[in-house]
């Protein structure tokens, strides 16, 4: 039984549809990786699975459970946690304030997460002077801190560096080690295909394809509706 399931997953926005009866597994312990162009619904994906919007029609399945339509907080009590494309951290609270609040009050995991994520060294720093990469590593451990089960990674390397991003790469392959699941929607091909197990490539609100890094690569498919040309590893 898969860790998360979305069943035919569809979500209009007035005459838009955005998702269209999309099928997805997310097995314990691995790294499914959600691409597709700008506009292909991948962040709408998430904002169902996460509560932020209820689908059309479809189910979430968490662990065997229909979760669909729960809010929010109520998804992320059930053990799914997510980061935002644009991190939306409290600017005059300090990094490890925080991730307090992610941490419902618990200090020690807010601490335990920001060792995790290695922004420890700056906790007493506000969130309103932080870099790029700082504050992408304070979503990552306000996310950590609610302990979850899922972890829904929203384009974490948008705005990075090259080292930023290599370090990032080997930051999500390490949580992952560490027992959590990771649903990640990136653009960044590189980092995405070399960390994947599994991709899931979402093309007008549809699942075009899906496989191992190397397969979708190579599909003809996936090359004509998004990535414009054969891509090498």
């Amino acid at each position: 039984m898969a860790l998360l399931e979305c069943q035919k997953l569809t979500k209009r926005f007035g005459g838009l549809i955005a998702l269209k009866r999309v099928d997805l597994q997310l097995n314990k312990g691995e790294i499914l990786g959600l691409i597709g162009p700008n506009g292909s619904g991948k962040t709408t994906l998430i904002n169902c699975v996460a509560g932020f919007y209820s689908p059309t029609s479809g189910k979430v399945v968490l662990e065997g459970k229909d979760i669909t339509g729960l809010k929010d907080f109520e998804v992320n009590k059930k053990g799914i946690a997510r980061t935002f494309q644009i991190p939306r951290p409290f600017p005059r609270l300090t990094v490890l304030q925080n991730v307090i609040v992610g941490s419902r009050g618990d200090e020690d995991i807010a601490i335990r997460s920001l060792e995790e994520v290695g922004i420890h060294s700056i906790k007493d720093a506000f969130a309103k002077n932080l870099t790029t990469h700082q504050t992408r590593m304070l979503e990552l451990a306000r996310a950590l801190a609610t302990s979850p089960k899922v972890l829904l990674v929203d384009e974490v390397m948008a705005g990075l560096n090259p080292v930023e991003m290599e370090e990032t790469t080997a930051l999500l392959g390490k949580i992952r080690e560490g027992g959590l699941t990771l649903l990640w929607v990136e653009h960044v091909m590189r980092a995405i295909m070399k960390t994947a197990d599994r991709l899931i490539v979402l093309h007008e609100g549809e699942n075009i394809a899906q496989g191992s890094p190397n397969e979708i690569a190579s599909s003809k498919k996936v090359v004509e509706a998004y990535l414009g040309e054969r891509y090498m590893l």
